[in-house]
């Protein structure tokens, strides 16, 4: 096994910060040199909220991957879960003349679509293509090298909030790294979970996080859409502490060790102890079990009747809903596959990464999906190159700037 190069991923989220390196051989094996991940501290649904704070944790998981993996790092691809990430899908068109369709012809076209979008307050980090048309045929993958009059795109434009981006940017900078690519979170933790019958013939990733909750739909290999709802793992725990009177530490014990989605009948009969804040360990109270089941399921049921109602308005009809795929963190909890089958009225999966060799059995599991998500994306040289153009011309520089990568591409 001959190692190419390094890659890196940064998973910034609300409840831990991941580091992964890893090594990708030339045959496109991804295996991990190091890894680390700490508890988030001044992130707060998927958003920088204090910058120094944010900081020091990234600085301490990076540091301790690279310790590990005996490298030091440069150049890393981070995940976007704040900044309200929006989709946009937009169609071009220009005309080839009856010739034979270049790979400048694609280029042109791509870059045509990018210009063309106005995103008042938000910055692009995806522009992938989902289909070609040639002289109005069918749709088709890869139009290159065919004769046309007509050459026709459909686009999935990906963004978010400038100034998400601008503190996250600002964030790493701080950290004397380099951002290779921005990549939105649920499209990462899609890459890393998904078969390549399951992109193709249609899925829904959601992907439950400790802060926000994020969906990715794939159809015919590519990402069609995705959304975030801001509820995650975390407002459990807070509904727990909050209802009776724990610790936010205690309530998250409680939700890990007594906690389910689905109600049994012995859930009234079952006792369990609560230690009240600023009580003694050893005074305890006892309540049934379906106490606690009853303030963790009403807000689970709230996150699937969102998404039902995201996926609905998204006008992408059952291809939205044809299977869904659950990953992240949230989705540990015991019954959450069954309850999300009822509500969402499909066939559902729990879902871990995949393809990536050396990770250890405590990280891999749904909890680190995006951050291995992260290494199949920057593991590709075509994703590398396309997402790096969009970050440059977005975070450093106005309509100069996309004008000269515009003339670079096409004289």
């Amino acid at each position: 096994m001959t190692q190419n190069r390094t890659i890196t991923a940064l998973d910034i989220g609300s409840t831990k910060i991941c580091c992964f390196i890893a090594g990708v051989t030339d045959d496109g094996t991804i295996y991990i040199k190091g890894m680390s991940h700490q508890a988030s501290i001044g992130i707060k649904n998927g958003i920088i909220i204090n910058m120094q704070a944010a900081n020091q944790t990234i600085l301490s998981a990076i540091h301790s991957a690279e310790q590990m993996a005996g490298h030091t790092i440069d150049n890393v691809t981070v995940n976007v879960t704040g900044g309200f990430p929006k989709s946009i899908i937009t169609s071009r068109k220009m005309n080839i003349g009856g010739g034979a369709i270049r790979d400048a012809d694609i280029k042109r076209l791509l870059q045509d679509g990018r210009m063309a979008s106005q995103f008042d307050e938000r910055n692009l980090i995806h522009a992938i293509p989902i289909g070609y048309q040639i002289d109005d045929a069918e749709p088709i993958a890869n139009p290159r090298g065919l004769y046309a009059e007509n050459l026709s795109l459909n686009m999935h434009l990906i963004t978010a909030k400038n100034s998400s981006i601008q503190n996250l940017n600002d964030c790493i900078a701080k950290c004397h790294l380099e951002i290779d690519n921005f990549v939105a979170s649920p499209y990462a933790a899609g890459l890393s979970v998904l078969v390549e019958d399951e992109r193709d013939l249609g899925a829904t990733i959601i992907d439950m996080g400790g802060g926000t909750t994020s969906i990715a739909v794939f159809y015919e290999g590519s990402i069609v859409h995705t959304d975030t709802i801001a509820i995650g793992g975390i407002h459990i725990s807070n509904d727990i502490a909050s209802i009776l009177s724990t610790s936010l530490a205690y309530a998250e014990k409680l939700k890990t060790l007594h906690g389910n989605a689905i109600q049994t009948v012995t859930d009234e009969r079952d006792i369990i102890d609560i230690i009240h804040v600023g009580e003694d360990e050893n005074e305890t109270n006892q309540i049934p079990k379906s106490h606690l089941l009853s303030i963790i399921i009403p807000r689970i049921e709230e996150t699937f009747e969102l998404i039902k109602q995201q996926l609905d308005s998204a006008n992408l009809g059952s291809l939205s809903r044809q299977r869904i795929i659950l990953t992240g963190g949230a989705s540990q909890l015991s019954g959450i596959r069954e309850l999300a089958q009822q509500i969402l009225s499909k066939q559902v999966r729990l879902a871990r990464p995949l393809a990536i060799k050396g990770l250890a059995e405590a990280t891999s599991g749904p909890a680190f999906a995006t951050a291995a998500g992260l290494l199949t994306f920057a593991a590709d040289s075509n994703n590398n190159i396309n997402n790096k153009n969009i970050k440059m011309n977005q975070l450093n520089g106005g309509i100069l700037t996309k004008m000269g990568g515009w003339f670079r591409e096409n004289f």
